[in-house]
């Protein structure tokens, strides 16, 4: 799994790219929201766009994700999930604790209102 992180109108935009299957990334990528979090920046959107594959180690670093920020008074939002991942999230009932938008400025947007 590989990721970059930028910043678009005060949300900390990840977008993560490849196979979503934790791992030595999955760990460096929780390591970042932490430091995401102890910066203060807890509104998070993580892009789907680019990720070819998930399993259930994946939607496991996404909800220890979701879980910190909504700890630290943020939230996550998901955006550009493919049908094969957005059908994932629909079988484990996680399309109903993920806020998610078709695309990034739609979930960049959801932080202004």
């Amino acid at each position: 799994m590989n990721y970059s992180i930028s910043e678009k109108y005060n949300t900390v935009v990840v977008t993560l790219k490849g196979k979503v299957m934790g791992g030595p990334s999955a760990t460096k990528y929780i390591e970042e929201i932490k430091n995401l979090i102890d910066q203060g920046k807890t509104n998070v959107v993580v892009d789907l766009s680019k990720v070819n594959f998930m399993n259930s180690s994946g939607l496991g670093i996404l909800i220890t994700s979701l879980t910190s920020l909504r700890n630290a008074g943020g939230d996550l939002k998901i955006c550009g999930a493919s049908d094969r991942i957005e059908s994932l999230l629909m079988v484990t009932k996680l399309i109903t604790v993920f806020k998610h938008f078709r695309t990034l400025d739609e979930a960049v947007a959801a932080y202004q209102d």
